[in-house]
């Protein structure tokens, strides 16, 4: 799975012994970890479109709330 990073890593973390990209760079991960960082806000999802990296979104969703049950009242 294809990530960019969101933000840069503490100096001195390393994956694997090489150093993680920085932020706004790519990295293609095994899924569940490129989905464990995706999930921490940490990197977000590159969609590929023939061969292309997709540009950068800002996320702008609202988080998700509970609607109130219906109530009838008599």
């Amino acid at each position: 799975m294809r990530i960019r990073m969101t933000v840069d890593m503490p100096e001195g973390a390393a994956r694997n012994g090489e150093p993680w990209p920085g932020k706004g760079e790519t990295a293609d991960l095994p899924t569940a970890e490129a989905a464990h960082l995706v999930a921490s806000g940490v990197a977000e999802e590159v969609a590929d479109q023939d061969g292309a990296e997709a540009p950068a979104e800002e996320k702008t969703t609202a988080p998700r709330r509970r609607k109130a049950a219906d109530r009838e009242e008599e």
